[in-house]
């Protein structure tokens, strides 16, 4: 028997807690034994004293098993459960096209997704601009969804890493939420809860990104990698860039109308494309789908091409209770704002850089995402047809075009795009790769 306050004194004094002590606090936490000052005291033991790395895979697993662990055993899949998780960006709309490539492609991908934090966009809101969408089936529709459409991408339920939700509230109050060993279990309970054979993680780099640095982007990654395969689940990370929207819109009904465009080939984004294509290749080679990258992004392409990717969407959206004809007629479904028009820069140059973080800010002043938890979201409203860095802006190209309920919101929405995307002349631009680097678990 163990003493919380005991466990918080020895990481308080710097030494390393056993996988035992960690997981008697973890439990205490998800029963509610360990108080609300308790998890906060040990949550800044950690921040000052960090964690090795069988610390990090302790409380990891021990966050993971506080609450129901989920065993696909039983559902016989013909093929690998796998899945893959965001660090969270604007315009980062992956999720809605690998979902379905993987399934086309023979893998199996259930998702529990969350919704949009700060700057960063939701799945669960943007799937929620679908009408009848259910993002809370209860687990047997849930398991059949993802058999029958290969995908099926939900909300987190109350019974999976309870604790960590706890956890991550008080650290939330208490200035402890930027820490690598904190992070790395907080994300990681919650999708290795999920019974899944392998993990893709996207760490996004720059101005949009959750960490602030390329090198804390980094340090994240390798984190997530070392502690995931050490507590069982094969995973890789790729590090991504968020130096600009990602894909050409932002908001939630216009990144859903894109993603749908993206899958029946209507249109795709180039970087869109490279950055899903990079994640995508990567799970199916850790799920055995594939024996080599040529080989994914040529199945990939095949499904995309083919149709079976946008099929299996449309199978998912009708299985969980939205519209059977999505995909054929998205239009008729997502809303529109009233207004829709350009914005132009205030002088004619080429795009140098942008402050992502405050486009996505700009979303979310306009009503697209949350200021606080209790907040309803406008599906509608947002940006489409971003310009991209390096592309020349005049009277005849604009920055973006903005979907705005009245012309004061409109405005509003102009003067923080205006402000947060820089003008200059080409040679001060310069090019960034969609990709950085991959890790994997060989590589630490």
């Amino acid at each position: 028997m163990y003493l919380p306050q005991e466990i918080i004194r020895k990481k308080r004094d710097g030494e390393i807690l056993t996988a035992d002590e960690i997981n008697f606090f973890i439990q205490g936490v998800a029963n509610n034994r360990v108080s609300e000052g308790q998890i906060a005291a040990f949550a800044m033991t950690i921040f000052f004293n960090e964690m090795t790395m069988p610390e990090r895979i302790a409380l990891t697993c021990a966050m993971r098993d506080s609450g129901m662990v989920i065993d696909w055993g039983h559902m016989n899949f013909a093929g690998p459960v796998v899945d893959k998780h965001s660090t969270g960006g604007v315009g980062d709309v992956t999720s809605l096209m690998l979902g379905p490539m993987i399934a086309a492609c023979g893998g199996f991908v259930p998702m529990i997704s969350g919704r949009g934090l700060g700057h960063t966009g939701g799945t669960l809101d943007k799937l929620e601009s679908i009408p009848g969408y259910n993002i809370i089936p209860d687990n047997d529709t849930f398991g059949r969804i993802t058999k029958e459409a290969g995908v099926a991408i939900i909300g987190q339920t109350g019974d999976l890493a309870p604790a960590d939700k706890r956890v991550y509230a008080t650290r939330d109050i208490t200035a402890t939420v930027d820490n690598i060993s904190l992070i790395t279990a907080s994300i990681l309970s919650k999708k290795l809860a999920a019974g899944l054979d392998s993990l893709v993680m996207d760490v996004k780099v720059g101005s949009g990104a959750f960490m602030p640095t390329y090198q804390a982007s980094q340090e994240l990654a390798s984190s997530i990698v070392a502690v995931a395969n050490g507590a069982g689940t094969k995973t890789t990370a790729i590090l991504t860039d968020m130096n600009q929207v990602l894909a050409s819109s932002a908001g939630n009904a216009l990144e859903v109308r894109e993603a749908v465009r993206f899958l029946t080939g209507e249109y795709r984004n180039p970087r869109l494309l490279e950055v899903t294509m990079a994640l995508c290749s990567e799970m199916l080679l850790l799920g055995k789908l594939a024996d080599s990258a040529e080989q994914a992004r040529k199945k990939l392409m095949t499904v995309l091409d083919n149709g079976q990717a946008a099929q299996c969407f449309n199978k998912m959206v009708a299985g969980l209770g939205g519209p059977t004809d999505f995909v054929s007629n998205y239009n008729e479904y997502l809303p529109v704002a009233e207004m829709i028009k350009p914005v132009f820069a205030q002088q004619s140059g080429t795009i140098i850089s942008m402050d992502t973080r405050a486009i996505g800010m700009a979303v979310v002043e306009m009503g697209g995402g949350r200021r606080v938890a209790t907040d309803s979201i406008d599906y509608a409203v947002g940006f489409d047809k971003f310009a991209r860095l390096g592309e020349t802006v005049n009277s005849d190209n604009p920055l973006a075009f903005i979907h705005a309920r009245n012309e004061e919101q409109w405005q509003q929405a102009a003067d923080a795009l205006q402000a947060a995307i820089h003008i200059g002349d080409k040679s001060q631009y310069q090019a960034t790769p969609e990709v950085y680097a991959q890790i994997r678990a060989e590589d630490l």
